[in-house]
């Protein structure tokens, strides 16, 4: 495996001074709030379908079968295609726009892209809120998605370009730990509006996507753009001295650095169509993990329990209060775990992580199933549940949520963002939300319909992926830990399988498909 630092022509190690700075961790943790927004929608659209007012106004067919026909099999309460639409519409919505993101992204910046994504989804923070009916709640939730799209596209590149290559995956987690506080914080405020004496309080859970908006598009506003970006507009002389000031380094040591960037600026300018350029024989390492590495991230089956988690808890036979409860234990545990990977991710390497992760939701998702087959069996009927049995269950799926929580949770989004040159970098990052948000938006609006035929069987669906994508890593991802962005080639010229595309220090590839 690749070792720390980056390789010279000579086979010489390269290691760029610099530290972090307070400038560069302001910069770093304001960017990576932008998956507030992220997060907060992911954990407040469970909640507000999980509420009897919500429903009856909007989806009365399922406020019926949920509260008021208690023969209704478990399994299918919730199976209804306007309810799932009204959760994955935002995810089709940031599908389409992460493509256009990226020549945003490309031609104004990775903050201009975070500024714009923040103020669209208030927009669409403010047409939930007020929403009168259906059609109001797609309109907002487009908007919504549009946000996402443009914010998940910039974030990861934006702190990947910004942070010292020693410190990029503990910085760069940030925006993953940004994503679960967004949630949690989500769990929090249904929890409470769900009590709210008017009904009305789904209102108030819509239109708090307003605050995480704000934060991010206040942010971006002030944030300086990247040294990469600086350059791909033309301006080196502000491309350099932001380099030295964000590496808090003298002039003269941040030059090896620089000209590595200036050399990968100057390839970028030349290539004038990074989307065709993917499908070079020479960066079909990077075009197979920007679409596996998000596929395999959504069907872990994390969103079944984040999205639904307070319907999965009614589910299973929890009341609407301890379901939501339940939904807020999973949210604090997802935060407190994301920190293993803040701490961990530079120091013990990508892949232990990915692999650590993936042992333990196969054990624990296998137990899941196994609990909810045990006393819900095919029937979806189970009466006097025990208080034991929901303890268990909460317990394993708090084990889940935590093993994704510091392994495929930051390292999905971490890993893509520093494997791509920078003549390819935008697009990419394109390919790799635009799977993201096609798989996301798939496991949501199937989800309810799979789990009423499949029943427990859902949960034996999603370990199979877990098991198939944990040898991926161990068979094919490389370790990425302490390369400098610039110098990430050198992890598929030494890979046993990958190096057949990337000749060592010599010509590239022969360019076939």
């Amino acid at each position: 495996m690749a070792g720390g630092f980056g390789i010279e022509s000579g086979g010489v190690p390269k290691d760029y001074p610099g530290k972090v700075t307070t400038y560069v961790l302001i910069t770093c943790i304001a960017a990576a709030m932008g998956g507030l927004i992220f997060g907060y929608d992911i954990g407040i659209s469970g909640g507000v379908t999980s509420m009897a007012p919500f429903l009856k106004r909007f989806f009365p067919a399922v406020y019926r079968k949920e509260a008021l026909d208690k023969s209704t099999n478990q399994y299918c309460k919730f199976d209804s295609f306007t309810l799932t639409m009204f959760t994955s519409s935002l995810y089709l919505a940031a599908l389409v726009a992460s493509l256009v993101a990226s020549k945003v992204t490309r031609s104004l910046g990775r903050r201009w892209s975070m500024l714009l994504g923040g103020t669209i989804f208030l927009c669409g923070a403010i047409v939930n809120a007020a929403a009168q009916n259906i059609a109001m709640l797609i309109i907002g939730r487009t908007l919504l998605g549009i946000g996402v799209g443009f914010a998940i596209q910039s974030v990861p590149l934006y702190v990947s370009e910004m942070a010292p290559y020693k410190r990029r995956g503990s910085l760069n987690v940030l925006f993953q730990l940004s994503i679960t506080v967004g949630i949690l914080c989500a769990n929090v405020v249904n929890y409470f509006t769900q009590k709210m004496a008017n009904g009305e309080g789904w209102r108030v859970s819509l239109g708090g996507a307003a605050v995480p908006a704000l934060i991010i598009g206040i942010s971006a506003f002030f944030l300086p753009n990247t040294p990469n970006s600086i350059l791909e507009k033309g301006n080196p002389t502000k491309a350099r001295e932001m380099l030295r000031r964000i590496r808090g380094v003298s002039d003269h040591e941040v030059e090896a650095e620089f000209n590595d960037i200036v050399e990968a600026s100057q390839a970028s300018k030349a290539v004038k169509n990074p989307w065709g350029n993917l499908g070079k024989r020479k960066y079909r390492p990077h075009l197979i993990m920007s679409v596996l590495i998000p596929m395999f991230q959504q069907l872990t089956g994390i969103n079944v329990v984040m999205f639904y988690a307070p319907v999965l808890f009614i589910t299973i036979g929890f009341g609407n209060d301890a379901s939501l409860m339940s939904a807020l234990i999973t949210g604090g545990v997802n935060v407190v775990a994301t920190f293993i990977s803040v701490y961990g991710t530079d120091k013990w390497g990508r892949r232990p992580l990915f692999l650590w992760g993936g042992g333990l939701m196969l054990i624990f998702q296998a137990a899941v199933a196994f609990l909810i087959g045990w006393k819900f069996g095919t029937t979806g009927q189970a009466n006097n549940l025990p208080g034991w049995y929901a303890i268990v269950v909460v317990v394993c799926i708090c084990i889940f949520v935590s093993a994704y929580a510091f392994s495929w949770g930051p390292l999905g989004w971490l890993v893509p963002s520093e494997i791509f040159p920078l003549e390819i970098r935008s697009a990419a990052q394109s390919i790799v939300v635009c799977v993201n948000m096609l798989f996301t938006f798939l496991v949501a609006q199937i989800f309810l319909a799979m789990l009423c035929h499949l029943k427990f069987g859902l949960f034996i669906f999603f370990a199979f992926f877990v098991a198939l994508m944990t040898a991926f890593i161990y068979v094919f991802v490389p370790e990425t830990k302490n390369i400098p962005i610039e110098e990430m080639s050198q992890v598929w010229e030494e890979h046993w399988y990958w190096k057949k595309y990337v000749v060592i220090n010599g010509p590239s590839s022969p360019e076939k498909v």
